[in-house]
């Protein structure tokens, strides 16, 4: 049985490692890192070219089951991953990690989207910790009252904020690192979004008070969707065949 798993995220490469023994795994991988972490078996990186090169591909490898182990938020692959498993009728799992709950003493503030978050910022304090990966910090590049403090793999690109310090490193992170970080920089605000995983910058915040915006989730297609790598290995030994549709 050939597998495709979509995604560089924990679990992609927690179900390809789990997985190889037992099937012919392909891990596939945006190729937004220079310096990825790869995960078991085969790997493929960089875009399908949408939905339509995705099914291609699919159909050339003889895919006989997709996994779709992209970020959360992740919308526009997760929408190719479901319109070329319904064209080419090959069954696909959605796996994605539980996001957060919120905790008594958080301070949490939810949002939809990004320019949302930052038309908050001002009202909530002026030294902002932006955990909400590079490609998204041109949403605060016109918020000129704060001051950020960007954290993300690789730097970002213009626009960005006229006042932004950017960290680069990688996780885990623990609550001790985090709460270092915050008192160093003098840090009023995080804003972060519903990834999921890791809750130490969340415990690290709500320590001190910190208020949290986090954007939510974008909504998941209907159809077979698990949150653990152990159940998407269970789906794949069942061989089942469902194929997600929007939800």
């Amino acid at each position: 049985m050939k597998v495709l798993v979509l995604g560089g995220t924990t679990e992609g490469r927690a179900l390809a490692t789990a997985a190889v023994d037992n099937f012919e795994v392909i891990s596939s991988l945006a190729g937004r890192t220079s310096t990825p972490l790869l995960p078991a078996g085969r790997v493929r990186i960089g875009g399908f070219g949408g939905a339509a090169g995705l099914a291609s591909f699919v159909r050339a490898e003889a895919i006989d089951a997709i996994v779709d182990a992209t970020h959360p938020f992740a919308a526009v692959m997760t929408g190719n991953a479901v319109a070329a498993a319904r064209e080419t009728g090959v069954p696909l799992l959605v796996l994605r990690r539980p996001g957060w709950t919120e905790q008594p003493g958080d301070r949490w503030l939810r949002v939809p989207a990004l320019d949302a978050a930052a038309a908050l910022l001002p009202s909530l304090g002026e030294r902002v910790f932006l955990t909400t990966g590079r490609q998204s910090i041109a949403a605060f590049a016109g918020v000129d009252e704060c001051w950020f403090l960007s954290r993300s793999v690789e730097p970002p690109e213009a626009p960005l904020p006229r006042r932004l310090e950017v960290l680069l490193d990688r996780g885990p992170f623990t609550t001790g690192s985090e709460g270092a970080l915050l008192d160093r920089h003098r840090i009023d605000v995080l804003v972060t979004k519903d990834s999921g995983g890791s809750t130490a910058k969340l415990d690290a915040a709500r320590d001190r008070g910190i208020p949290v915006v986090v954007q939510d989730r974008p909504p998941l297609p209907s159809g077979a969707v698990v949150e653990t790598v152990d159940a998407a290995l269970d789906w794949l030994r069942r061989g089942s065949d469902e194929v997600c549709t929007p939800g």
